[in-house]
């Protein structure tokens, strides 16, 4: 199949075609999949970069519980919408370990369940930041030691916080409601979204693969595997009930059937439509493959990494965040704090379009957010070298 459509498919499955103008929050996220969260903007591009949605907007709906912020696939943190809490929780549950590494660090099953029924009380009367949960569990609270410093886990309390947020008793919520930054107070849930899930954990990834293969089909089985944390047996095992059918033998790429025929049929738009996302947008982030989604001359640009230039196509995450004409990955930018601008570059010509799409994240990012971290360790010094780059390319 002609690449380019392939791409252009992806990105209005993805809603970066128009489609998804003026959808809510919620609606964005079923349609494009779960947006991953590590303390930087991606949500609120997500959000912004299909449907216009404005900073204050996605913060009402996280407040309102509408969309929040969990641990999804592979216990990772995803901004979800209310319909998939459950499913989200499921999917992830597998994969945390929490209470393996305290027992490794000699707590035992009796301590962890005394200091989580602690943690629980203390949160009874109100929401609660970690030292003052610390204060209201106090003796259940211990030192964890050098051996315990050494994993990264001083005391027990982020690890039992851990544990009962997959379990869904607890729920986090951003002090100053936004999703990029990672300071929280935690929250009894109520009432518990598990509570009335009846999937079995088979169910629930069968069910992640249905959404999966929506968001971004065709997508290979590697791929979901690589999404969902599941070994090869337990994905081919979750896929297998969907009846999806390859888009070529050769390929490995799956999706419905019924895609599969619209897809034979789908051409690529014939006018450009721009889009600048976060590096980790679900469009690039759900296959982890953004090299498909370059024209072949562009794969070997040389781009600032992380500490060096590198050819784009050798380098296996985005560097920086991307910018998209019909699915294609047409350049990069990052926010300059300092001027308060996008430092960009592009491989193609800068038309008129593609400045306004530039202007108009600029305003959002400049207007709503104040910055445009990718992660929460990300800052102007780091990025520094990057910005360098992209201004002075051609």
């Amino acid at each position: 199949m002609d690449p380019a459509i392939l791409r252009a498919w992806w990105a209005a499955k993805q809603g970066l075609d128009g489609s998804l103008a003026g959808a809510s929050p919620a609606q964005v996220l079923e349609r494009c999949g779960w947006a991953r969260s590590v303390g930087g903007v991606a949500p609120y591009l997500t959000l912004f970069s299909r449907a216009g949605v404005s900073r204050e907007a996605a913060d009402h709906s996280a407040a309102a519980l509408e969309i929040h912020e969990l641990p999804a696939a592979r216990n990772c943190t995803y901004v979800v919408p209310a319909s998939a809490f459950a499913l989200a929780l499921k999917a992830g549950r597998r994969f945390n370990n929490d209470r393996k590494e305290l027992l490794k660090l000699g707590v035992t099953g009796k301590e962890i369940d005394k200091l989580c029924a602690a943690v629980l009380k203390g949160l009874a009367r109100a929401p609660l930041e970690p030292d003052e949960i610390r204060e209201a569990a106090g003796g259940a609270v211990r030192s964890l030691g050098p051996e315990g410093v050494k994993r990264g886990m001083s005391s027990a309390l982020p690890a039992a916080l851990g544990i009962l947020q997959t379990e869904a008793e607890i729920r986090r919520i951003p002090v100053n409601g936004r999703f990029d930054q990672q300071r929280y107070r935690y929250a009894l849930w109520n009432p518990n979204p598990l509570a009335a899930c009846k999937l079995t954990e088979e169910q629930a990834f069968t069910e992640l693969a249905r959404r999966y293969f929506r968001w971004i089909g065709p997508a290979t089985v590697a791929e979901f595997q690589w999404f969902s944390g599941l070994g090869v047996k337990t994905a081919k095992a979750a896929i297998e009930p969907l009846g999806l059918v390859p888009l070529d033998p050769d390929n490995g790429r799956l999706l419905f059937p019924e895609e599969r025929e619209a897809l034979m049929r789908f051409r690529v738009p014939k006018e450009p439509s721009y889009a600048l996302t976060a590096g980790i947008d679900s469009l690039v982030l759900l296959r982890r493959d953004h090299v498909s989604l370059l024209d072949p001359r562009d794969a070997a640009r040389k781009v600032m990494g992380e500490k060096l230039a590198q050819p784009l196509g050798s380098i296996g995450d985005l560097p920086s965040h991307g910018i998209f004409d019909r699915g294609r990955l047409i350049g990069l930018w990052e926010f300059d704090p300092a001027s308060e601008s996008i430092a960009w570059m592009s491989f193609v010509a800068k038309t008129a379009a593609l400045k306004q799409a530039v202007s108009a994240t600029e305003a959002f990012v400049r207007g709503q957010l104040g910055d445009a971290r990718s992660f929460s360790l990300d800052s102007p010094k780091s990025r520094a070298p990057r910005i360098t780059a992209l201004r002075a390319a051609v």
